[in-house]
């Protein structure tokens, strides 16, 4: 397994009037945050945030080119980008521990804290389809490059692991500073990572390391 370091490369925030990022994802232009009754939008570049959306936004994010998809408590929500509004809901794998989400291979990836699992789900019927087990508590969930990527957060210790699909075992580490939480995890389909950081309404940008590094 290779650890690292995390190179953090930017900081975004605090942002006026919100307290807490919890989901966060990417869609090809702007960030979404999740801040706990809405869905804000964030440029990477200026770090100014944009329009919102009302949700209940309390923990992960994804978005599949066209919708969001929002956890919402016992229910996970599809959501037009654009208005708002709830296109559909599945049931959530767990009414209160779940985290991350991500969308890949045309299904959804839940994240569960406690629990120390990353589930791959049915986005139509919310049936779970692959379950893998993690040693730490898990937070923001994403793929990129065909790579699964997490975010963890535990007794004031941060990192985010990239780990095999099928097996969960974990072959690369980036860990964060001490105190430096990660909730939220999104790829730009580049080269960063973009790192919720709960209560300090904070987000981070970290560097995603070559396949070879």
């Amino acid at each position: 397994m290779q650890r690292h370091s995390a190179d953090v490369i930017r900081e975004y925030g605090p942002f006026p009037g919100i307290e807490c990022v919890h989901g966060v994802t990417f869609d090809g232009r702007s960030i979404w945050l999740a801040t706990g009754e809405t869905l804000t939008t964030l440029d990477p570049e200026s770090g100014r945030t944009g329009r919102s959306v009302d949700a209940a936004a309390t923990a992960g994010t994804a978005f599949d080119g066209q919708h969001l998809y929002q956890i919402a408590g016992k229910r996970i929500q599809r959501i037009d980008p654009e208005t708002g509004d709830v296109l559909a809901t599945i049931p959530s794998p767990s009414e209160d521990d779940d985290s991350g989400l991500a969308w890949a291979e045309g299904t959804l990836w839940v994240g569960q804290y406690e629990g120390r699992k990353i589930l791959q789900v049915d986005p139509w019927t919310g049936d779970v389809l692959r379950t893998l087990e993690s040693d730490r508590m898990v937070t923001g969930v994403t793929w990129v490059d065909g790579e699964l990527w997490h975010g963890t957060w535990e007794s004031g210790e941060s990192d985010v692991r990239r780990v095999d699909p099928h097996t969960g075992e974990v072959h690369q580490r980036l860990e964060l500073p001490t105190d430096t939480g990660v909730s939220g995890l999104e790829s730009d389909g580049a080269d960063r990572f973009f790192c919720g950081g709960g209560p300090s309404g904070r987000l981070r940008a970290i560097r995603r390391p070559t396949r070879h590094a």
